[in-house]
């Protein structure tokens, strides 16, 4: 009896080496993807590779490739633009805002229907390195990177990347991508109707369209417009002096 509780706890010692070493592994796996982005532009994102996979050869008529542009080289009515649409409380969160996920509990026990409650830093997160879905273990890691960007990063560097990734429309990424493609100018002469429009298509850019904007999409632009009205552009103007505060 001894013999076989020694074999079993060997075995059971064995198991939980392994998991450990899997863990390490994985941490200093997310940390080396995650860190040198805080320098370097990423070069691509899981979500572009997906719809690459998804959508084969690119059609050359239609194609608005990734390109990405440094935040003094964007209008400022961009950045302020997502804040307002997105994520009003991202320079008082650590990644996770806890006040707008208690709220759509709220509303779910309530008998409304369970809103999305993710944060600009959670959508780097899922936008660079993950898939679309919500499932528990995919939000685990989406909770996980996230932490490990907020960390890792200055809050006006999150917001640069999230505006060089996001999806504008299909297969339309990064917002001097669909500045051109939508406007026929770079985005660093986008104004505010044009920003808040662009924003209005976050929630879902495969069903919005900014180039023929639904009766929501206009009212979602107006919104969002007036939101940016009430917040002004000095918000932002702290992230300004951000490069000079880099936490790690």
């Amino acid at each position: 009896m001894a013999t076989v509780r020694s074999r079993q706890g060997g075995v059971s010692q064995r198991i939980m080496f392994r998991l450990c070493h899997i863990a390490l592994g994985a941490a200093v796996l997310s940390v080396t993807a995650v860190a040198p982005l805080r320098w370097w532009p990423p070069p691509t994102s899981a979500f572009m590779l997906q719809h690459r996979l998804a959508s084969g050869p690119p059609d050359e008529d239609r194609a608005s490739p990734y390109r990405w542009v440094d935040w003094r080289e964007m209008s400022p009515e961009l950045p302020l633009a997502v804040v307002a649409s997105e994520d009003q409380r991202f320079l008082r969160h650590h990644g996770l805002d806890f006040v707008a996920i208690g709220e759509a509990l709220d509303e779910q026990r309530g008998g409304g229907r369970l809103r999305g409650a993710s944060t600009i830093s959670q959508q780097v997160a899922k936008n660079l390195f993950l898939w679309p879905g919500r499932s528990l273990f995919r939000k685990g890691l989406e909770g996980y990177l996230t932490l490990l960007i907020e960390g890792a990063w200055s809050k006006r560097r999150i917001l640069e990347v999230y505006l060089n990734v996001a999806e504008f429309g299909d297969g339309v990424y990064g917002v001097e991508a669909a500045s051109e493609h939508y406007f026929g100018h770079p985005a660093r002469v986008v104004d505010r109707r044009q920003a808040a429009l662009l924003a209005a298509v976050l929630p879902s850019p495969k069903r919005f369209d900014v180039a023929a904007p639904s009766v929501y999409v206009l009212e979602r632009q107006a919104w969002i417009a007036s939101q940016m009205d009430q917040l002004g552009l000095e918000y932002l103007s702290g992230l300004q002096f951000q490069a000079a505060r880099q936490k790690w």
